[in-house]
């Protein structure tokens, strides 16, 4: 029988088991794909610890995951976008992905290009169509300076490249062990802490124009702070600021898309986008990963590999 992520009640990452399931049958227009390599992210740590439970609860027992990549071994009624052998990468939608077998709809998956690792095309879903929905909502382009919170997380990493790629001056916060890597990709570092704003202001030496916020905290505060219109930031984590300040709220709802997906993998591909990959695992050390993604201080993905 294949193995899956699963979890009984709200809790830490010791209610995380991988346990044997029945092997799912895909439904009409949906195909099965074996599992190489599924991202984890940090919003499936506030879903398990019930953080998200008045707006998504779950039901249990609970799968887990989003982020996919692996090989088609099945199809559904209805499906001819794909066939059985074909290399996919994608999303789910129901929690399932941390899994050795999981049925998705065809139209969450696109192929997997030559030049997109394992590791890579299955922590990608999220975090790409997140940083993609992220930028295109602050309006990022040509001659702007942009300041990214998170700048070299799983989100922050791929925001930072996506807002230079569209000609802005790049401006990312995070930990000095991450400023050689954003330095290398374009991105003018800054260290957090006190004094942060005018470090910010020093960097920019002009007014900042737009403000992601991939970290929560009192990054949306520190945004309006530094002059930016609330049209112009967008958090990904911090809503109760957001509904303080009129400020946008996109993520990975308004960018999971097949066409966005196959977009960002298409940069990767061609070289033009970077997906850091921190580590991986082996699906039975899901608590171990989870461990270690849960102290915020990762650089790109930390990646399942079943």
């Amino acid at each position: 029988m294949p193995k899956a992520v699963r979890f009984d009640e709200y809790g830490g990452i010791d209610v995380l088991q991988v346990v044997e399931v029945d092997r799912p049958v895909p439904g009409a227009g949906q195909v099965l794909v074996k599992v190489v390599a599924a991202g984890i992210n940090i919003g499936e740590s506030s879903i398990r610890q019930g953080a998200m439970d008045s707006i998504s609860p779950s039901t249990f027992p609970s799968g887990q995951g989003s982020d996919l990549a692996g090989v088609v071994v099945e199809l559904g009624p209805d499906v001819s976008a794909f066939s059985v052998g074909d290399e996919v990468l994608g999303f789910s939608n129901d929690r399932a992905s941390q899994a050795e077998l999981v049925a998705v709809p065809a139209d969450q998956l696109v192929p997997r290009p030559a030049n997109v690792p394992w590791e890579v095309a299955g922590a990608l879903a999220v975090v790409g169509t997140t940083a993609y929905a992220a930028t295109q909502a602050v309006g990022v382009g040509t001659g702007d300076t942009v300041v990214v919170a998170g700048a070299a997380g799983g989100v922050g990493s791929l925001a930072v490249q996506l807002a230079c790629s569209a000609g802005a001056s790049v401006i990312g916060l995070a930990g000095p062990a991450n400023h050689d890597w954003l330095t290398a990709h374009g991105v003018t570092p800054v260290a957090y802490g006190e004094g942060m704003a005018d470090r910010i202001r020093a960097a920019a030496g002009s007014p900042v124009d737009a403000f992601v916020d991939t970290y929560g905290d009192d990054y949306v505060d520190l945004a309006i702070e530094l002059g930016v219109k609330p049209d112009r930031i967008d958090t990904i984590i911090n809503f109760a600021a957001a509904k303080k300040y009129g400020t946008k709220t996109a993520a990975n709802s308004e960018g999971a898309r097949a066409d966005v997906l196959a977009e960002i993998a298409r940069q990767v591909d061609q070289g033009r986008l970077d997906v850091p990959i921190a580590r991986t695992y082996p699906l039975d050390q899901v608590r171990e990963a989870f461990r270690e993604l849960e102290q915020r201080h990762t650089r790109g993905k930390i990646v399942l590999m079943p």
